[in-house]
């Protein structure tokens, strides 16, 4: 889920350490999300030397993500460290690393581990379980705007952005800055949208409500848009339905037909209008790791070089 491969860099004087193998068979897994755990869990008892690869030492539970983003839950409740592996399963081994290549024809990966330069890690078997990124589709310079909400990191630097903009509509004296900081859109309304969307209505609506003077969040303005005909389109029109109607009442916005076609530091601009706002969230889609697209076109090129 979270190792993920790095992009080309310039090449560097840092010596290649290739880590030692047994006589057993190994399996290197790189990702330790619930794919990468689950693999590694499902091959205990076989006589293979399995080797997780994650650039975070921690798995996250995250369906919970949007809870932590609105303050519902710290994020130690939703954390666990992938080292306890070691200790649960013998024939697992933990490496802190970022892969940064694949080589399919030699059977080997690289990667960076902090402190300890770069590892070659021989393996008769590749599982890539990277997991996902936000989709952008085509539009990347977005992101810089409006954060994705698939790690733990992702769900801190939103619940700041969401704390920290009652915090400027409190001490503004501009009725039209407090109008942004206080005006949340969420662009995509599949089933991350929707969680987020109802438990941003809880926050402004029940925690934090009598926590400012001057300002009442409760009277915040919640835009949840897509550019389908309908919320959680993948699921049966009757549930998409009830759930437009309720977040309706829970005082979410809905808006659908609607594309985005602007986000920068003063909103969005979606359907040809501006909707000034200060945090945007992006909870459109996802798109597939690139580490298995990125190693077929590394050994293509190297294929390409040696003829």
């Amino acid at each position: 889920m979270s190792a993920m491969l790095a992009e080309n860099r310039p090449a560097e004087a840092t010596a290649v350490i290739e880590v030692p193998r047994g006589e057993r068979k190994r399996v290197v897994i790189i990702g330790g999300g619930f794919a990468g755990i689950a693999a590694a869990h499902a091959l205990r008892h076989t006589d293979a030397e399995i080797v997780l690869v994650d650039r975070r030492n921690h798995h996250i539970f995250q369906p919970l993500l949007y809870q932590v983003a609105t303050a519902v839950l710290s994020p130690a409740e939703i954390a666990a460290p992938i080292r306890q592996m070691e200790a649960k399963q013998q024939n697992v081994t933990v490496l802190l690393a970022e892969v940064t290549a694949v080589d399919v024809a030699s059977r080997t990966i690289e990667a960076t581990s902090p402190g300890a330069g770069v590892r070659k890690i021989a393996f008769d078997y590749l599982v890539v379980a990277t997991g996902m990124r936000p989709n952008y589709f085509g539009h990347d310079e977005f992101a810089r705007y409006a954060p994705g909400l698939k790690s733990l990191g992702d769900a801190e630097t939103i619940r700041a952005k969401i704390l920290g903009a009652f915090e400027l509509a409190a001490t503004t004296e501009d009725e039209n800055e407090r109008a942004r900081q206080t005006t949340f859109v969420l662009v995509g309304a599949g089933p991350s949208g929707v969680e987020l969307a109802a438990s941003l209505a809880e926050l402004v609506k029940v925690t934090l409500r009598g926590n400012f003077r001057r300002i009442d969040p409760s009277k915040s303005a919640i835009i949840l848009l897509d550019a389908g005909k309908r919320v959680l389109p993948t699921f049966a029109e009757s549930i998409s339905r009830k759930v437009a109607t309720r977040l309706e009442k829970l005082g979410v916005k809905v808006m659908t037909g609607v594309k985005v076609e602007t986000v920068d530091d003063n909103g969005v601009i979606a359907g040809g209008k501006r909707i000034p706002s200060a945090t945007v969230v992006w909870t459109a889609g996802v798109a597939a790791s690139p580490v298995p697209k990125n190693a077929r076109h590394q050994n293509r090129s190297r294929g390409a070089g040696a003829r």
